[in-house]
């Protein structure tokens, strides 16, 4: 996996705000709403920020190790969604996670309001309980980018078409 070097002049928020607005205009919303409620409702969390190949990635746990996350949000062209990192242990009476892996479930989020089920809260609830290493009790959590992709896939719906649209590959060769 090829890696960019990171800036150390960069402020990390403005970073994140770079890789939010790759995406189009309703998944930038549906992301920035969906972190606005995660940090609200666990403000001593750290956030761990990967902009990959396929995905952009913001987790959230009690430390900068990775395997400390309990939850994420994944994006994507195509959608943003909620990822349950120890999903497959959660109890989920009204059978909203997806998924069929031994571990990570996940719910799409078509917007930020579906955050405000019961069902969802109860599940958020439950990750957080379970995590491995419980979230501080004080402090507030920090923003870390932990990898940026030199090569990513199209961040927006338009951008994939037009990189499977014959037609814009014969304008990019002339």
């Amino acid at each position: 996996m090829q890696r960019t070097a990171m800036s150390t002049a960069t402020d990390p928020e403005e970073q994140l705000r770079s890789f939010v607005e790759k995406f189009d205009s309703k998944h930038r919303a549906v992301i920035r709403a969906v972190r606005k409620a995660l940090r609200k409702r666990f403000p001593t969390a750290t956030e761990l920020v990967y902009d990959n190949y396929n995905f952009f990635v913001i987790g959230f746990g009690p430390s900068e190790r990775p395997s400390d996350c309990f939850i994420s949000i994944a994006a994507a062209s195509n959608g943003v969604g909620l990822c349950f990192i120890h999903g497959a242990t959660l109890p989920d009476p009204a059978g909203i996670l997806s998924g069929s892996g031994k571990q990570t479930r996940f719910v799409r989020l078509p917007s930020a309001d579906v955050l405000q089920q019961p069902e969802l809260q109860a599940l958020l609830s439950g990750a957080a309980e379970q995590a491995r290493v419980p979230l501080p009790r004080r402090g507030r959590g920090r923003l870390i980018i932990r990898s940026v992709s030199a090569k990513q896939r199209p961040r927006r719906s338009s951008q994939k078409a037009q990189s499977r649209d014959p037609r814009s590959q014969s304008r990019k060769r002339a």
